[in-house]
């Protein structure tokens, strides 16, 4: 068993299920990021996945778009990210940090460096949904050698062949994208969104991920009502709260932000 999935197994005899909130680095600032992060560890949460801004971050929707563009009208840069998630970190050690990014920016910095820097920095999971696992050979066994855990993503229309061969590789956790499409939809755009194109329920979809994989399960985009947290308990083991905190702390910053989170899952 990985740290991370270590990690999570020692939270969940604590709580039915946990919780990992979503951070732009960079967004509005830098240090207003951080400042971000570090209030929420205070407060509790389990998981922050930090982003770590790219021009076309093809998963996301408008509101995490609209908050990268915003970030990287500064000049960011992966070493001095991974430096201070690193410093923020240790005074939580009841939380635990995720970097996640997409391929290029990560690319140019090194991928070999990346798990390199990321483990010294007890930073335990890379996110990259824009990496497929056919061609993440040399980066999977780079994450092995640094026991960072590469975390892959299923959602629920990927063909069950390919869902299967994700399941079982998945280590630290499986990211199980809740439905179709990028996130930020709305509860009422979700379900119009998933009356076109359901295919399966998600209750038979996250079960049919157990048949083939032992890996924690998270599961993320769209969450934004407390049933939906509770719909995931005795399911999976992470509920992924992105854009609807984001919209939360645009709306009245980080009072807001929290507002949500204990109206979410206290």
């Amino acid at each position: 068993m990985s740290q991370l999935a270590a990690f999570i197994k020692q939270q969940r005899q604590k709580k039915p299920i946990l919780s990992m909130t979503h951070v732009v680095y960079g967004y509005p600032t830098v240090q207003e990021s951080l400042d971000w992060m570090e209030r929420l560890m205070k407060e509790g949460v389990d998981f922050i996945e930090v982003q770590f801004p790219f021009s076309d971050p093809v998963a996301d929707g408008p509101s995490i778009v609209a908050a990268c563009h915003k970030a990287l009208e500064q000049t960011l840069d992966v070493e001095t990210c991974l430096t201070q998630l690193g410093e923020l970190a240790k005074g939580f050690p009841e939380s635990r940090i995720v970097l996640m990014s997409y391929l290029n920016p990560m690319y140019r910095y090194g991928l070999d460096k990346l798990a390199k820097r990321a483990a010294e920095e007890n930073i335990l999971g890379l996110i990259l949904p824009d990496l497929p696992i056919e061609q993440a050979a040399t980066y999977q066994a780079t994450c092995e050698k640094y026991q960072v855990d590469p975390i892959w993503l299923v959602t629920p229309v990927t063909p069950k062949d390919r869902l299967a061969m994700l399941a079982s590789q998945a280590s630290g956790f499986l990211y199980c994208v809740a439905r179709s499409g990028v996130t930020g939809h709305s509860v009422h755009e979700t379900k119009m969104h998933e009356g076109k194109s359901k295919t399966t329920s998600l209750d038979d979809y996250l079960a049919e991920i157990k048949v083939h994989s032992s890996a924690p399960i998270g599961v993320g985009f769209g969450l934004r009502e407390r049933a939906q947290i509770e719909q995931l308990i005795g399911k999976a083991d992470l509920a992924i709260l992105g854009s609807a905190l984001l919209d939360a702390y645009n709306k009245g910053g980080q009072e807001e932000g929290i507002k949500l989170i204990k109206d979410l899952f206290y």
